[in-house]
């Protein structure tokens, strides 16, 4: 059966047709993949965050801290990011952050100490925060020039590889094998994957100049007001997603005395709903309006973190991640395409500059919740990124995106 008859028999499921629009298109679905291959190193990594801070004898405030390391990479590298794709292209640079991001996540999981660890964590940030504009940027070009719609099923994958990547986690915890052995098998599955891929990526077109001549390796500019107000939702967002990522498993674990098996599922139950939540984004989003989505989206996520912090069971807080999941889950692909299209920036210097932040929110935000968790305990770190989100919620009503 030819894609053609695949696409026109599901014509009255919007939801499917979309998927198979993102599923059946060779560039869509590579650059999605690697998506997934980001996530599914993360979602391994946080997984054993528990077993490192015991086997180092951290504590919160010394977790947060080396956490912090990772922003700071970001941070180094964001300016440099529109200069290096530029040079590069974004497939090739999609490529060679892959490479090196396989090879650095691998050192804070070996590492003997907190300044081994801080360090292999700051070349984590570097390699993340060039992936991350770099395969934005490579979706962008596959929207452009097939005239799709895959933003949002690309999030979704970068979610389902968490999900992938903290379900394995778990089984392998549970197996008892060597957190130093799962990490060097993920990695070498993503290397794997990023080597078959490049023949793909290599065809996507090129953002060489935009429509209005501006290069696009122009990166990071002031924010006006419409780009700044995107930015505080976008930290909201990414706080909500990094709460999930660093500290679901030690809230579970520590504050709740679930078992490592059970904490392993934090991140699962959050990357679950986000997941389902991207795939169908590009199909929903036309029909509830993406400012009305991010109004609702902040609500549910403070909800759920409200309902883990109000009910602090093992079975209330999974399913509190699982509602933070669904109101973080469109956050993404709505604003990192609206940060393209801010009247009076450049598309490319729009997106870099929505980026920086954005990623600064998801990593550093981890950080801040264990300098509160250290002096008030981990319920009110959780309860500060409610906050953030009912805020967002609040500033999403005056927000211009398009």
């Amino acid at each position: 059966m030819n894609t053609t008859l695949i696409l026109k028999r599901s014509q009255r499921n919007v939801f499917v047709r979309n998927l198979l629009t993102f599923l059946l298109n060779r560039q869509a679905l590579a650059v999605g993949l690697v998506f997934a291959s980001d996530s599914l190193l993360f979602g391994s990594w946080v997984a054993h965050i528990p077993h490192i801070k015991e086997r180092l004898q951290l504590s919160d405030s010394d977790l947060g801290m080396t956490l912090f390391a990772m922003p700071i990479g970001l941070i180094v590298m964001n300016p440099l990011t529109g200069w290096i794709i530029a040079k590069l292209g974004e497939s090739r640079t999609c490529f060679w952050s892959a490479i090196a991001l396989t090879l650095a996540i691998c050192i804070p999981i070996n590492a003997p100490n907190t300044v081994v660890m801080a360090g292999g964590l700051f070349l984590v940030g570097l390699c993340s925060a060039l992936i991350n504009v770099a395969m934005n940027t490579a979706a962008t070009n596959v929207e452009r020039s097939q005239n799709i719609s895959i933003m949002s099923s690309c999030h979704g994958m970068w979610s389902l590889g968490g999900l992938l990547g903290s379900g394995i986690a778990g089984a392998v915890i549970a197996l008892h094998v060597s957190p130093s052995a799962h990490m060097a098998v993920m990695a070498g599955l993503v290397l794997l994957v990023t080597f078959l891929l490049q023949p793909i990526l290599s065809t996507i077109p090129s953002s060489s100049r935009t429509e209005s001549g501006e290069k696009a390796g122009s990166s990071f500019v002031l924010p006006n007001m419409d780009l700044s107000l995107m930015i505080l939702i976008g930290l909201a967002v990414a706080m909500g997603e990094g709460v999930a990522l660093d500290w679901s498993a030690v809230y579970l674990r520590e504050t709740l005395g679930a078992s490592s098996q059970i904490a392993a599922l934090g991140f699962g139950a959050f990357s679950l709903t986000m997941t389902s939540f991207r795939f169908v984004g590009d199909a929903i989003l036309p029909k509830i309006g993406a400012k009305r989505w991010l109004q609702i989206g902040g609500l549910i996520g403070a909800s759920g973190l409200l309902l883990a912090i109000a009910l602090p069971y093992p079975p209330t807080a999974l399913i509190g991640f699982a509602l933070l999941g669904v109101g973080c889950s469109l956050g993404a692909p709505i604003l990192y395409s609206a940060s393209m299209r801010v009247a009076g920036i450049p598309p490319a210097a729009g997106l870099a500059t929505f980026a920086t932040f954005s990623f600064i929110g998801f990593l550093a935000g981890p950080p801040i919740i264990g300098f509160v968790a250290e002096s008030f305990g981990l319920y009110y770190g959780l309860g500060l990124v409610a906050i953030m989100l009912l805020l967002s919620a609040g500033l999403s009503r005056i927000v211009k995106l398009f």
